[in-house]
């Protein structure tokens, strides 16, 4: 919503995890938020020590907020949760629709009993819940990953060691 929290950690964790892959020269990420009352600030302090104790920094993103041209820029606009994913919907130009979509959709434990499909907001919880955060982010950008090697698979060379 803000981009203090769930996004700029996802951004980070994508950044560490595709740093030094082919992938890195082929995507561009970035993090936006759906509402514009964070503007300009700094990830929220639990994230980024949490992020930091698992080798991430998230210390150069400042919060933005999502804008139409992005569908026109990203192949891939995704959503924490079906609230934000409403916005986005109701935002983004119908042509680009099929952009929108929850970023655990990515996840490769999606629909495994007692898997969630949304990243809970951790801003009014407690320390145990950016770690959950964290968790499910680590998951669904895994799966993210495994989805852009596919997509580039003719222009990647895939690591399989």
């Amino acid at each position: 919503m803000g981009n203090i929290c769930r996004s700029p950690t996802a951004e980070g964790v994508f950044r560490k995890m595709i740093a030094g892959t082919p992938l890195e020269d082929k995507v561009e990420i970035d993090s936006a938020g759906t509402h514009d009352y964070q503007i300009g600030s700094a990830p929220d302090a639990r994230s980024i020590h949490h992020a930091a104790r698992r080798g991430v920094d998230l210390t150069s993103i400042r919060a933005r907020q999502v804008t139409v041209s992005d569908f026109r820029q990203f192949d891939y606009v995704l959503a924490m949760d079906e609230v934000n994913l409403d916005y986005l919907k109701a935002l983004c130009p119908a042509r680009h629709t099929h952009k929108a979509e929850l970023f655990l959709n990515y996840s490769p434990t999606r629909g495994q009993s007692g898997n969630q499909s949304e990243v809970p907001d951790p801003y009014m919880g407690e320390e145990k819940d950016f770690e959950h955060v964290l968790s499910l982010i680590e998951h669904g950008c895994t799966g993210l990953r495994q989805h852009l090697l596919s997509v580039f698979a003719d222009d990647v060379p895939v690591n399989k060691t």
